[in-house]
């Protein structure tokens, strides 16, 4: 015979007989935000006082899917989201070069038609990328090896060019997006599991440089250059590790800044321009990053 089940006393609501408002009384109070858990209290959550706690979620998603796939470094690349693959940029130049045969002399055209331009030339470093996360991603045993694994900021143009190559070879790689006020996607070759959306930049950054053994940095605009100097800041100041920072594309650096006028200016020391590394292509990239680890006494591959 079924034992019957004891009915504890907070199992009911207190009996109407009792006290006929008793219901009222607590579907009032069962209304009532603080009487929904903390963890299902949207308000709550997203309230000032509760930032610290949305910090400290923000960093550990990531940390534990990233340890679950064991992966134990990365290589981080940088650049330029508008640099794209040289069959879309000839495309764009196409289509206003069409807008210009009705507006030969619109001068905000013969703008875009320089930057087109420029963008087809810059198509290469698109294709270098691709070939850098290719020789990244085929230096693990299997695809299934995430000991040194290709992580980008998860968009598109260079970063996507580092994580399709990853996906050409059947590697895993990582995608760090962030969330921003306009609508923004992830590129499409990023490993899904490892595919991360991010609310703080600076808990981002934090896991841009957490694995790092190596930063390669493609021509890029203001997000690259934050990255690049915040990177090398902490480098300099000894606040982070030393890793090699290396700049493809030496001609576009070069004009970007001035490095030597900087020395030359005393405001950085001549030993600052040691961090800095420059590549012309992902092989010789690649190469300066696992010669760099072996002369410090540490092979990314034993």
């Amino acid at each position: 015979m079924k034992k019957k089940k004891t009915v504890l006393p907070w199992e009911h609501p207190k009996l109407q007989e009792e006290d006929p408002k008793s219901l009222e009384l607590i579907k009032t109070i069962m209304k009532s935000p603080t009487y929904v858990m903390a963890e299902e209290d949207e308000a709550f959550i997203n309230s000032y006082e509760a930032r610290g706690i949305r910090l400290e979620l923000d960093y550990l998603k990531p940390e534990l899917k990233m340890n679950e796939y064991g992966i134990d470094h990365t290589i981080v690349v940088f650049g330029s989201a508008r640099i794209v693959e040289k069959e879309t940029a000839m495309k764009r130049l196409s289509t206003i070069q069409d807008m210009l045969q009705k507006k030969p002399n619109d001068r905000d055209l013969l703008h875009e038609l320089y930057v087109a331009e420029r963008m087809v030339g810059k198509s290469i470093y698109y294709d270098d990328a691709r070939k850098f996360g290719q020789l990244v991603g085929k230096s693990g045993k299997s695809a299934k090896d995430c000991h040194v694994t290709i992580m980008t900021g998860g968009g598109p143009g260079i970063m996507e060019a580092a994580n399709r190559g990853a996906y050409d070879v059947g590697a895993k790689s990582v995608g760090l997006n962030i969330k921003l006020p306009h609508e923004q996607y992830p590129n499409p070759y990023i490993t899904p599991d490892l595919c991360f959306l991010f609310h703080y930049f600076a808990i981002r950054k934090l896991h841009f440089l957490n694995r790092a053994k190596a930063l390669v940095i493609y021509p890029g605009g203001f997000g690259t250059f934050d990255e690049m100097f915040e990177t090398l800041t902490l480098i300099q100041t000894r606040k982070s590790q030393t890793i090699p920072v290396v700049l493809v594309g030496k001609s576009y650096w070069e004009k970007a800044i001035n490095f030597e006028f900087l020395k030359d200016e005393g405001v950085i020391a001549p030993q600052d321009l040691d961090i800095i590394t420059f590549a012309d292509n992902a092989k010789e990239a690649w190469q300066h990053i696992l010669s760099w680890h072996d002369k410090q006494g540490a092979p990314l591959f034993e």
